[in-house]
């Protein structure tokens, strides 16, 4: 042992009073973390748990002359913890289950988009090249109803009517896709 150093000096808390600690001031400490944490008692049992480790790392706070009672300092670190568990489960985006929710996509492999593209190419063919020309500008290469009546010098309403039609023709024709053309 160094000069410095004193017997009564110790790097964490001993077992039993970590054991006292709990039996009077476990219930106070669970009652404001059950609070802090909106009524989930798992979560409130973790931060107990996580207060006791933080009194057993620093017995040095349990045994300072400031205090009558150890429970401000107790109640003031399981304060902190549940306020930093809030933050980091906010800043998380939420945590789903294993199921899969009603309204989730369910995508293709790489194979079936190749598949389905190549039907799409050749339900496109049998349109009318009317047809066919609006389609590919507006729906393909995304220009706008304005954009198409101008590069295709008809009417902007002309434009929407005939990519009605071909859309109408499409499903027709692809009935396994209607619902990703519309």
């Amino acid at each position: 042992m160094t000069a410095g150093t004193s017997l009564t000096h110790r790097a964490t808390t001993a077992e039993h009073e970590l054991a006292a600690l709990q039996r009077e001031h476990g219930g106070f400490l669970f009652a404001l973390l059950f609070r802090l944490c909106d009524g989930d008692r798992q979560r409130a049992e973790d931060l107990v748990q996580e207060t006791l480790v933080r009194a057993w790392q620093h017995p040095e706070a349990l045994h300072a002359d400031d205090y009558d009672s150890v429970r401000p300092w107790l109640l003031t670190v399981a304060r902190r913890l549940a306020i930093d568990a809030r933050r980091a489960r906010d800043a998380r985006p939420p945590e789903t289950g294993d199921e899969v929710p009603e309204n989730a996509r369910v995508t293709a492999d790489h194979a079936e988009r190749a598949a389905a593209m190549l039907d799409v190419r050749e339900a496109v063919k049998t349109l009318t090249p009317e047809h066919r020309d609006v389609l590919v500008l507006v729906y393909f290469l995304g220009a706008s109803v304005a954009e198409a009546a101008r590069t295709l010098g008809i009417p902007p309403g002309t434009v929407k009517s005939r990519a009605y039609y071909a859309l109408r023709a499409l499903r027709r024709v692809l009935p396994g896709y209607a619902a990703d053309l519309r």
